[in-house]
């Protein structure tokens, strides 16, 4: 929950529809107080001190052009509006203290931190920039370090509102980080905002302005006339902030040539701004060196990867990564906190179907993990914590469905961004790809990518553990490789249509919560309680995020049957479900962690399966007691009965694509794999993905449709 201050005397409790919860702070241009939206969103909204028509149209005008701003390390401006004649500006809460405060109770930054740091901020500077706007009042205060990396707030709201103001009425601090143009009255452009950037730096890696923070006066006479202070500045980053601190502004660099120079490219480009992004999420958090998210050492559970069987087992792949080593088994070292990891680092949502290893490092991955799935949608209103038995198969029993058609004319091929990897999709499609990970081999690390919409563009997300689409595709979850300043895990809960983002914390270190999956409405995500100990991942416990109220409900479950494998959302998705043992069945949990059935002997679960359960939760899928993954057996979901057996050239079922059919690998003819439908006789009927056997790829499908029945 944000923390606020309390409401004051003659403060407004509604703007523009929002609710007033308390006060963020107050500043010379307003106060901000904490609000919520209609939708339950927390925003950030500004009521700002001008009271004359003119400042007001200005800032209006400004303010709407500042909504263009593209979403690149800034804090989104939602709206505006004016109340009993003062403007309102309402923008994205960001979650945070301000580089000012955090610089002062915890010291200068440094090092892989305030090198982030400095892409960060420079990237949003250049994203405002782009839409025409000067920040003119960038400092150390105006930059919140967020989960997620930097954040710049205030922009487009200087000029409307002090553009008649004079020294003597601005705060104190604010010309130590103002360009010699501006301190002078003079016209102001962009290589002013680079000025205050520089300066501000400065600060960042010394806790003291270039030009001195003492008497006005003194301050404005170095910034016209003296040359800057640089602290303990070096290297690339020294060279930079000197350039931007030129007094000169056409001497000054642009924001997009700084990033270029921080990233060590030789031109722009286009993806500049999303490469600076990038670069500083990664730094997660810029309050003091902030400890990376500890990493299993060993595969983990949650979406299925791609393997490459070689002939003489279903799942001997060809090259070996390294990080597709056998569970506790060659593993170097996990990294201590805030130390750079020395290994490639496993995300906590991955199913242990790897391309590259062994035949015997094989059979030791699929041992270890074979029941390790994801459950969801399963319904087992009719399961008792005495099952009946479900080795009998009763043809009676087989749940009412219909089936459906695999659209096979009219397919679209689309190209996959990060390697050779065709989508071959149809509108009617059930199921969508909407996000995928690929192995790096040269950074020796998986990079995310994830999808606008159901049907848009891919996009990467190189500073992610883990993205996960909603179910309606507009929104996506991730989780950032470091833990916030106070040393929580998060996700955050992005809107791609409003731009609005969410933090949700999570659990504490040395904890870790692996996003596992979205509720079918969109409106709830669950995920997984880690923790390493003495070398292996065990699982605690699980979490529901609320997301709407962005709150999450942490449930630790006190079962040491069920300490290595994932849990689920169960069939009502109000509680969960995990494997217990080995081979032992599926363990049914309410939401506050008590155990509530048990469902025995149903066989291996196919490892790496995206979803075990049909859309309607009426079955679910295994392999067959003492068979292969060519070997399929349905289950009835209430009784626990076998429904149906089949075989076919599958080499790992994946999922359901409809209520009669299934989806699954298959290698082709050892040079490519696919992604094949298969329906209830064993055909392989339509190819949805193939790509070459040579990549470590990781696909998520989402179910987009309402299921059937």
């Amino acid at each position: 929950m944000p923390t606020f201050a309390p409401l004051r005397p003659g403060d407004p409790e509604t703007l523009g529809g929002h609710v007033i919860l308390g006060r963020l702070g107050e500043g010379g241009q307003g106060v901000v107080f904490l609000a919520r939206d209609p939708s339950g969103t927390h925003v950030a909204v500004k009521l700002l001190q001008a009271d004359d028509q003119v400042s007001i149209g200005r800032f209006l005008r400004e303010a709407q052009v500042a909504q263009q701003v593209a979403p690149f390390c800034t804090a989104a401006v939602l709206g505006t509006g004016v109340e009993a004649d003062r403007p309102f500006i309402v923008s994205e809460y960001i979650e945070g203290a301000s580089l000012h405060r955090v610089v002062q109770e915890q010291g200068p930054r440094s090092g892989s931190t305030l090198h982030r740091l400095a892409i960060g901020t420079a990237t949003a500077l250049a994203a405002i920039h782009q839409a025409g706007i000067v920040h003119r009042d960038f400092k150390p205060a105006n930059v919140i370090i967020a989960a997620d990396g930097p954040r710049v707030i205030d922009f487009g709201i200087a000029r409307s509102l002090n553009a008649t103001s004079t020294l003597s009425n601005m705060p104190v601090g604010t010309p130590s980080y103002m360009a010699p143009e501006q301190v002078l009255g003079h016209p102001v452009g962009p290589a002013a905002d680079l000025f205050s950037w520089a300066s501000t730096m400065v600060y960042a890696a010394s806790g003291r302005a270039p030009f001195g923070s003492d008497t006005m006066p003194a301050v404005i006479n170095r910034v016209l006339n003296h040359p800057p202070d640089l602290g303990v500045l070096e290297g690339p980053l020294r060279d930079v902030v000197a350039s931007c601190l030129s007094k000169d502004p056409a001497q000054r660099p642009t924001a997009e040539q700084v990033i270029m120079r921080l990233l060590q490219h030789p031109v722009t480009g286009s993806g500049m701004l999303a490469q600076g992004a990038a670069a500083a999420q990664a730094a997660a958090s810029a309050g003091r060196p902030q400890p990376s998210h500890p990493q299993p050492s060993h595969p983990q559970i949650s979406h299925p990867q791609i393997s490459h069987p070689q002939p003489s087992h279903p799942y001997a792949p060809h090259a070996q990564p390294p990080h597709a080593q056998p569970p506790n088994q060659g593993w170097p070292p996990h990294p201590q906190y805030g130390q750079p990891a020395t290994h490639p680092v496993r995300r906590k949502s991955r199913a242990p179907i790897i391309i590259g290893v062994s035949v015997a490092v094989a059979l030791a991955v699929v041992a270890a993990v074979a029941l390790a799935v994801p459950w969801q949608r399963i319904s087992a209103a009719g399961l008792t914590t005495a099952s009946p038995s479900p080795t009998v198969e009763r043809r009676t029993a087989e749940p009412r469905t219909t089936p459906t058609s695999v659209p096979t004319d009219g397919i679209k091929r689309v190209q996959l961004p990060g390697g050779p990897i065709t989508l071959y999709e149809h509108p009617a499609d059930p199921i969508t790809l909407t996000s995928y990970e690929i192995y790096n081999k040269k950074a020796d690390d998986w990079i995310d990518y994830a999808r606008g919409s159901l049907r848009g563009t891919f996009k990467k997300y190189p500073g992610n553990w883990e993205s996960l689409v909603s179910p309606d595709g507009r929104s996506l979850a991730s989780r950032g490789r470091n833990y916030t300043s106070d040393n929580y895990d998060s996700i955050i809960i992005t809107d791609r249509e409003s731009g609005g983002r969410t933090t949700v914390k999570t659990v504490r270190s040395p904890l870790i919560s692996s996003i596992r999956s979205w509720s079918r409405d969109g409106s709830r995500i669950l995920l997984n309680i880690e923790k390493e100990d003495r070398g292996n991942w065990t699982y605690l416990g699980f979490v529901i995020v609320d997301v709407k109220a962005g709150k999450a409900k942490v449930i630790k479950v006190a079962d040491q049957a069920i300490r290595d494998t994932a849990f689920g959302w169960d069939g009502s998705e109000q509680g969960a479900v995990n494997v217990v043992g080995k081979d032992k069945g599926l363990r049914f949990f309410d939401e506050t962690g008590k155990a509530t059935r048990t469902a025995t002997g149903v066989g291996k679960l196919a490892s790496g399966t995206d979803d075990i359960f049909s859309p309607s939760g009426k079955m679910f899928v295994t392999n067959c007691p003492g068979g292969g993954d060519g070997d399929h057996c349905l289950w009835d979901a209430e009784t626990g009965e076998r429904v149906r057996k089949f075989s076919s050239d599958c080499d790992k079922v994946l999922g359901w694509y409809d209520e009669s059919h299934l989806f699954c690998w298959e290698q082709d003819n050892g040079t490519k794999d696919e992604i094949q439908v298969v329906d209830f006789q064993g055909r392989l009927v339509r190819k949805l993905l193939d790509l070459p056997n040579e990549f470590d790829f990781s696909p998520v499908f989402t179910m987009n449709h309402e299921p059937d029945g």
